[in-house]
């Protein structure tokens, strides 16, 4: 018995060490969270492999070092996929459909890990030999040694609640990393598999410090912060025209005074703080109170009764950007609202959770947020904020309806979503929320094809509000199996790069490609001028190998946060262009879209900020790194630097680790409490309003009897806008 103990010890050792260097490379591992449950789980092992004769026994020994083997090669793999570790929630929400969607990609991840996938099975080469010469002996066990196994067992387990209460109330760096400043990229590098494994099952019962604000309100009273104003960049004949004013004796028209009051909705927080029954809904009211609203500034309303079409690109980056290759990419990065500093994270559920922050101006909770947030009313989305002006939203995505949930998410934000692809669902039941596309079947889809297939069912409306999700820059990057990078191999055949780099560039020449088609229809209908279009990525390439992106960087990426900068695109054909120097990242965007579209919001509901208000720069990361005007901390490479020429001031850093951990508390509260419905509860009537609006009728032309005379040749024309104001008017 204690033979089997130690060789199921041994090996889940030897299998966290195969694993941390296949993933991390030669770096440091802290033992202290992951060796207590690796004894509890190779004490149980060792006790379900005593219970029966020596061949029932064998066979229950190589099952579990089958499953054990599993657990750290899928680990390994999906790793090296998607970069980040895989979950419970990930197998148990997407992996049917991950298998389907990245059967390719998970391939290539099994056949770039060969090596380690081989090294990490020579455990059963040395157990094998251990029994052929008799060294184990899998009888079945006495009633001392089954005891022993479970004392093992138990002893292993307690070992581990004693580390995480010691943690708890000393207020330990690993425990706060374990629950606190949860990231389970770092939870993995840091503390290993079984660590890991521990912290997804125990994750929601572990206790949690309450975030003292107080030094964070105390540091903002006491030590205003800089912040980095919008400028506009004037023309050279504005420039003459100012001087030209300046020097006239004509009397000067009145400056306009801008509205700079905060941007805020009359709550009522005494009606909100009395329906907050349980003490997460106090806190979160708590919090809303204490947050400094953004305010309205010149750039409020620019927007006002216009059109918006939204893209969540998959995989973009500045690097996909040409000045030949892609000009309609770049003139609208160049042009516009510029933001000089911007940053998309990579979250724990890569696309959707970028999806999510772009949509909800609020921080994922851990995993499938976008999917969580179907269960939740949502009166703050921007469909919401369309729905109140009688505006139509739609949503599309050249893939599975099914994929991710977003047939019940996306709706569920106001959106009438359709798909080229039904993924798991129903023809009859949900055939009508198709779009019919020319290839379908390619992977990944064209987003052309999907611009040319849906731009007919918005087109002709008065006002509209697009949402797209593409995919065309969807990895793996080559011309082998990536149908869009196979398309445009020709037009990069002459780049400098890679094959992955090139490859990676032609296929997000679809969405050039797609882009281009877009602002030449919307000029055609007569619709460019008052559409805005806004365009930000869902993550960086992260299925591109880091010497390959750092190759179309110019620079190294790797360990530092500079992997995550990236191009925004908020442009309007007829525009100024407007820079924004401050720092500011996805979270930002659906802010700053209300402000610039005149909507009455309230600035304290999201994790993010108007990037155009006076306030201060905050953009913040998956394992709560974050850039602020002043500093810059990565807490991965435990560096903190100074963005000015002073050098970090201490108490604000520790002011902002505390800011940074409430405003993740409260997206993840706002999501786990479905927050929002309490807050609408707590406004008046006509600040809310159920998104949701009904299928747009089809055009009807037919004739029917007007009443009345009677008379048999009398006709009806019943039209478009008509049919939809009759569908509206019984909501």
């Amino acid at each position: 018995m204690k033979k089997m103990f130690l060789t199921f010890t041994l090996t889940l050792l030897y299998m966290e060490m195969i694993y941390h260097f296949a993933s991390f490379g030669v770096v440091g591992i802290n033992p202290l969270l992951g060796i207590p449950v690796i004894l509890a789980v190779a004490g149980l092992e060792t006790m379900l492999v005593g219970f029966f004769k020596r061949k029932v026994n064998l066979a229950i020994m190589w099952i579990l070092l089958a499953v054990d083997y599993l657990l750290y090669a899928c680990q390994i793999v999906y790793l090296s996929i998607f970069k980040q570790p895989m979950l419970v929630a990930a197998v148990t929400n997407a992996g049917g459909a991950a298998l389907t969607n990245f059967w390719r990609e998970t391939l290539q991840g099994i056949f770039s890990n060969t090596v380690n996938l081989l090294l990490l099975a020579l455990p059963f080469v040395s157990i094998g030999v251990l029994l052929y010469f008799e060294i184990l002996n899998l009888r079945s066990h006495r009633g001392k040694e089954r005891l022993l196994s479970l004392g093992l067992t138990l002893g292993g387990a307690a070992l581990s609640a004693l580390v995480l209460v010691v943690g708890y109330f000393a207020e330990f760096e690993y425990y706060q990393e374990y629950q606190e400043f949860y990231d389970p990229s770092m939870i993995i590098e840091n503390y290993g598999v079984m660590a890991s494994l521990q912290r997804d099952a125990l994750g929601d019962i572990l206790p949690e410090k309450e975030v003292d604000m107080s030094a964070w309100l105390e540091y903002q009273q006491d030590t205003p912060i800089a912040s980095s104003e919008p400028t506009s960049e004037p023309e050279s004949d504005q420039q003459e025209s100012d001087s030209t004013v300046v020097e006239s004796t004509e009397e000067l028209p009145p400056e306009e005074v801008v509205d700079t009051s905060p941007n805020v909705l009359p709550i009522d927080f005494e009606a909100l703080t009395a329906s907050a029954d349980t003490k997460a809904l106090k806190k979160l009211v708590n919090y809303l109170q204490t947050m400094t609203p953004t305010n309205r500034n010149e750039y409020t309303g620019l927007f006002e009764g216009y059109n918006l079409i939204f893209l969540t690109a998959e995989g973009f980056s500045t690097y996909a950007i040409d000045e030949t290759l892609t000009p309609t990419l770049y003139k609208m990065t160049h042009s516009g609202i510029v933001v000089e500093d911007y940053y998309v994270p990579l979250w724990q559920t890569s696309t959707s959770d970028g999806e999510y922050v772009n949509m909800t101006g609020l921080i994922p909770d851990q995993q499938f947020s976008m999917e969580r947030s179907a269960a939740n009313e949502q009166p703050f989305s921007l469909a919401a904020y369309f729905a109140r002006e009688g505006v139509r939203s739609y949503a599309f995505h050249n893939n599975s309806l099914s994929y991710y949930d977003r047939h019940l998410s996306h709706p569920n934000l106001g959106y009438y979503f359709k798909a080229s692809k039904l993924g798991s669902l129903s023809k009859e039941e949900w055939g009508d929320h198709l779009f019919e596309m020319e290839h379908p079947k390619y992977w990944p889809a064209s987003d052309l094809e999907m611009m040319e297939a849906t731009l007919p069912d918005y087109i002709d409306d008065e006002r509209f509000n697009v949402y797209y999700m593409t995919i065309s820059g969807h990895m793996n990057y080559n011309f082998s199996g990536n149908k869009m990078a196979s398309i445009n191999k020709a037009a990069v055949a002459e780049l400098p790069y890679s094959e992955e780099g090139r490859a990676y560039i032609a296929c997000n020449l679809e969405l050039e490609k797609a882009l281009t088609y877009l602002v030449e229809e919307l000029e055609k209908a007569g619709k460019l001028d008052n559409t805005v279009i806004c365009l930000s990525a869902d993550h960086y390439p992260y299925g591109m190998e880091i010497a390959n992106l750092e190759e179309l960087a110019g620079r190294e990426l790797e360990g530092t946060l500079d992997i995550y900068r990236n191009s925004l695109i908020l442009w309007n054909s007829q525009m100024e262009t407007i820079t924004v120097d401050k720092t500011c990242y996805a979270a930002d965007i659906l802010p700053t879209l209300l402000n610039l579209f005149g909507f009455e919001y309230d600035s304290r509901l999201y994790a993010g900020r108007d990037m155009l208000s006076d306030s201060p720069s905050l953009v913040i990361f998956a394992n709560k790194s974050f850039i602020t005007d002043t500093i810059s901390y990565n807490k991965k490479a435990k560096l903190t630097e100074s963005r000015t020429e002073d050098p970090v001031d201490e108490e604000y850093f520790d002011a902002m680790k505390t800011m940074v951990k409430a405003i993740y508390d409260y997206s993840a509260g706002v999501l786990n409490n479905d927050f929002y419905k309490y807050v609408a509860d707590a406004l008046p009537e006509e600040y809310t309003v159920v998104p949701q609006f009904p299928p747009k009728p089809p055009r009807v032309e037919e004739e029917a009897p007007t009443e009345g005379d009677g008379s048999e040749g009398s006709t009806e024309t019943v039209t478009e806008s008509e049919a939809q104001s009759a569908t509206e008017s019984v909501q």
